[in-house]
Formats: C-alpha cells, sequence, structure tokens
C-alpha cells in the first residue's frame, strides 16, 4: 500500500491527449519511407506538457529526431524518478486506418496506440496528476519522451548524457504486470572465404557456398546445445537464428564468398565475448579440419539483456501502487523483446519495466486496453510521490 498517493487522473484529459497523439504520424524514417519522424508529435508534447506546468526541454540527438523531457521540480531532499516511454513508431502498411485514434468497446485503435502512445498518454497524464497534487515531491520526477527507440535508440542514449535519474519506469507494454528481465541480442556477420572460377574448373576453384554449409551445419548444434542450457527464470533459454544469407554470382563460378547475418539473442549473465567465443570456436575447428576453409567474422551490433532485482527500491514502490490502484499483486515477468531499458540500467540507473495492456505492437491492427492506460497513470503518478520521498544517498 502505497504511503500517499497523487491526484485522481483526468480520464478526459488523458484520453484526448492518446486519441491526439496517435492522429500523428510519427513513423521512425528508418523504418519506411513515408515517417515523417518525431518532429510533429514533439511539438505537440512539448506544448501539452507546459500547459499542465512542467520545465520543458527539447533534445536533438540527430536533425529532426527530438526527444522531449518534462520535470516537476522536487524539493531536492529525494531521489529522482524518470518515466521513460518511445514516440516513435513503426510503418502502417497494410493499416486501412493507421491514424484513426478510433475508441471501440474500451479499446483504443491506431498505429502506435500500443507500442506505446498509450504509455505515452499515461505518462503525460500522471505529470499532469503530480502538479496538480497536495502532495509535495520530495525529488525530481522527470517524463522522458524519446526519438528512435524503434531502430537504434538514439534518444535515450542521447539523454542519458544531459540526465542521470536514480530510478526509472520504462513503460512498454506489459499488461499492468511488473517486467524485471528481458533478453538482449548481438548482430555478427560471418563470411567464408572461397576462390572465383570457372566452373569447369573443380582443380582451382574453392566453393564458399559448400563452406558456408559446413559452417551453417555446426551453426544449428549451438542452437540445439542452447536450448538445453539453464533457462533464466524470467526469459528462458537464450538462442540464435540464421537471419540472411547470400552467396555466389553466377551459375557457372564458384561461389568466391558468402555471407551470413546471425541474431543470437542473450540472457542476463551472459557477455558479448562469450557468445564470439563460441562461434570463433566453430570456425577454428572447421579451419583445422581443411585448411581451405577460411572464415572472417565482425560484430554489427551488441544490445545488453537486463534484469532488475524484485527488491529494488524501485520495484517495490511500483509493486505497492500498483496493488493499491488494481486491488491485486501484480505478476512478476519476464519477456524477449530488447528495450531502452538496457541502456538506462547499464548506466547505472535503477530501472524496471511497467506499462499498459494491448495487442498488435508491429500488426496491421493495433490497439490500447484504455482502463488499463488510466490505471497505468494514476500507478505512475503514485509511484512517483512514493518513490521521490525516499532521501538520496549519501
Amino acid at each position: 500500500m502505497t504511503a500517499t498517493r497523487a491526484s485522481a487522473i483526468d480520464a478526459d484529459f488523458v484520453t484526448r491527449t492518446l486519441q491526439d497523439l496517435v492522429r500523428i504520424n510519427s513513423v521512425n524514417p528508418h523504418m519506411s519511407p513515408e515517417g515523417k519522424g518525431e518532429a510533429e508529435i514533439a511539438r505537440y508534447i512539448d506544448r501539452v506538457l507546459r500547459d499542465i506546468g512542467l520545465e520543458v526541454a527539447v533534445h536533438e540527438p540527430q536533425p529532426g529526431r527530438p526527444s522531449v523531457v518534462g520535470i516537476a521540480r522536487g524539493s531536492g531532499v529525494g531521489r529522482s524518478l524518470m518515466l521513460n516511454a518511445h514516440i516513435d513508431t513503426v510503418g502502417v502498411e497494410g493499416m486501412p486506418d493507421a491514424f484513426s485514434g478510433a475508441i471501440r468497446r474500451n479499446k483504443l485503435f491506431g498505429r502506435g496506440a500500443y507500442d506505446m502512445k498509450g504509455s505515452v498518454g499515461a505518462c503525460i497524464g500522471a505529470m499532469k496528476a503530480l502538479s496538480e497534487s497536495d502532495a509535495p515531491l520530495a525529488g525530481d520526477v522527470l517524463v522522458a519522451l524519446v526519438a528512435d527507440e524503434e531502430y537504434a535508440s538514439i534518444g535515450t542514449a542521447d539523454l542519458l548524457n544531459r540526465y542521470r535519474p536514480d530510478a526509472a519506469i520504462v513503460t512498454e507494454p506489459s499488461a499492468l504486470q511488473i517486467w524485471l528481465a528481458h533478453k538482449g541480442f548481438i548482430w555478427i556477420e560471418l563470411e567464408t572465404i572461397g576462390r572465383a572460377y570457372h566452373g569447369s574448373q573443380f582443380l582451382h576453384g574453392i566453393d564458399a557456398n559448400m563452406r558456408m554449409g559446413r559452417f551453417l551445419h555446426e551453426l544449428e548444434g549451438l542452437e540445439r546445445d542452447l536450448r538445453t542450457r539453464t533457462p533464466h527464470a524470467y526469459v528462458g533459454s537464450p538462442s540464435l537464428h540464421a537471419a540472411t544469407l547470400r552467396g555466389g554470382t553466377a551459375m557457372s563460378v564458384y561461389a568466391g564468398s558468402a555471407t551470413l547475418q546471425i541474431e543470437r539473442r542473450t540472457v542476463p549473465g551472459e557477455t558479448p565475448d562469450q557468445v564470439l567465443e563460441e562461434i570463433a570456436g566453430i570456425v577454428e575447428r572447421l579451419a583445422a579440419c581443411d585448411d581451405t576453409f577460411r572464415a572472417t567474422m565482425k560484430t554489427l551490433l551488441v544490445r545488453d539483456p537486463f534484469e532488475v532485482s524484485p527488491n529494488a527500491d524501485v520495484v517495490r514502490c511500483l509493486y505497492g501502487a500498483a496493488t493499491d490502484v488494481l486491488g491485486s499483486e501484480p505478476n512478476y515477468i519476464g519477456e524477449n523483446p530488447w528495450m531502452d531499458s538496457a541502456f538506462l540500467s547499464a548506466a547505472g540507473v535503477e530501472t524496471v519495466v511497467f506499462g499498459p495492456a494491448g495487442a498488435g505492437a508491429h500488426s496491421a491492427e493495433e490497439w490500447v486496453e484504455l482502463d488499463s492506460v488510466l490505471q497505468l497513470s494514476q500507478i505512475l503518478a503514485n509511484t512517483a510521490i512514493e518513490y521521490s520521498s525516499k532521501p538520496r544517498s549519501s
């Protein structure tokens, strides 16, 4: 049970704000040629946050890709909390009315309604309740509405150079359950190197595609091994898959090279060095058996997994506030998709994930459950008051 509650959430304001947000095209331009990016939605959010009395700053990690931060200042004796949500969306291909914001049967529809403008609306509603509350804040509460999470997370990465709250709640949709862990990933590119030669000259040609086949056979064995490892309590076993494959230039030519891109999903406790050593070990074994086997490997992108203890202060405050508002205890869960929580946690910010219910992320029909957005908003506001009342560490 939370010691202090914020003012009641303004349901009409949150619903109207969420509809406005969904009706703005904020498709990430890296995800679709029709994507307009975050400029228009950032201008809207800037205005709304100022109207509810927050201190507002707009930051552009890249031209035309703004994030918006609103701050409710506390007295400075308590801890600071960030509410984090992204304002970009994936593309709208296959959606007949992507920006409708229509409400039917307690569901609000449109691209981003679930992933994750429902959370943006809830965060703004929570900040409005805090600004209207009689309960004083002992620490600052920030709402960070960030660019580009769907592609490279330049928004949150940039804000970590500017702000360092004591804790954060990333409001990715979790069906009002408390998300304590998620997987990371590593993108790896491996090239087998042959010798391009006319197809009739088998004594001279070295087939890179055949050698890639040997590697894939061994990689499949590693994939099976990963599934047998002791699963993580919240996210299960690590995994990998062969994502893209290309090689060769013509029917009558030995392939001079073949290129494979691999995605390896990591669980908390695994490191990039361990992952790369396992795959490099396959290359070494194959080369030891055949001196014509040559391969190179490079890392394209690394995103760390995330995990937080259920005993962390921000988790305990969130758990109490959620139990109070929902009338039942939320579950502790984990999920596989990566999100900005890993960036925050790696920077030393105590982080947890908690968001609304709905469905249709990245699909042709997307919706968020309105009641869950309003509940989320109240829970966030109450958590902020409770967490900010904790004295700052000396």
